[in-house]
């Protein structure tokens, strides 16, 4: 369904930059129009991110193809989402062949997409919760992804990083930040990466903001 749909986004995503195979090969096997609201699905497969109730959105397929191509991970490592969501971003992780460990803030959002891993069978173990300190039950992980804007990067979420680990997080204010991707080099040192100019809402919690 919506094969046609599918294949123009890909192409765009491929045309825009987005040079990593198994990403671009991920974003097409997962079918966007079943992780928004049914009043959206004729937009799943336009470039745009769409609400999805509860003051949420489903990401931008481009922000979703960027900030996972700079994770950089391999099938078989461990991912920890911060913002659950709609379940496409941990969708497309899960079909890349990660481990794919996510938190959900808000409770309606988290039992309505954990009803969806269920139906659609995919293997994300998920949790209600505060993201901003992380999980650190399954630490250390090969790379944490956050998927809305926080003022500052949460120190649990550095910590809970492996060695050689990378951490893609939009910092800045509530309307504008500046994408992050940080390498975890040693256990106390770290490289970073800007790309400029994100749009995400706000990361709520006990290290981000406070409402």
């Amino acid at each position: 369904m919506y094969e046609n749909e599918r294949k123009e986004l890909i192409q765009k995503l491929a045309k825009s930059g987005i040079k990593n195979v198994a990403v671009l090969k991920a974003m097409f096997n997962v079918e966007r129009h079943l992780f928004v609201p049914e009043a959206m699905i004729r937009h799943a497969y336009k470039d745009v991110a769409l609400p999805i109730g509860f003051g949420q959105t489903i990401s931008q397929p481009t922000t979703v193809a960027v900030m996972t191509q700079k994770l950089n991970l391999k099938p078989g490592n461990k991912v920890l989402e911060i913002g659950t969501g709609s379940g496409y971003q941990a969708a497309v992780l899960e079909k890349m062949g990660m481990k794919v460990y996510s938190i959900e803030r808000q409770f309606d959002i988290y039992q309505m997409t954990l009803n969806l891993f269920d139906k659609l069978g995919l293997r994300v173990l998920s949790k209600w919760g505060d993201g901003t300190i992380g999980w650190d039950e399954y630490a250390p992980y090969d790379g944490i992804i956050v998927t809305a804007g926080g003022p500052t990067i949460p120190p649990q979420l550095k910590k809970q990083l492996s060695i050689g680990g990378k951490l893609v997080i939009p910092v800045g204010d509530k309307n504008s930040q500046t994408l992050k991707i940080i390498t975890k080099t040693s256990e106390n040192d770290f490289y970073v990466e800007e790309e400029p100019q994100f749009s995400f809402v706000p990361l709520i919690g006990r290290e981000g903001w406070k409402n």
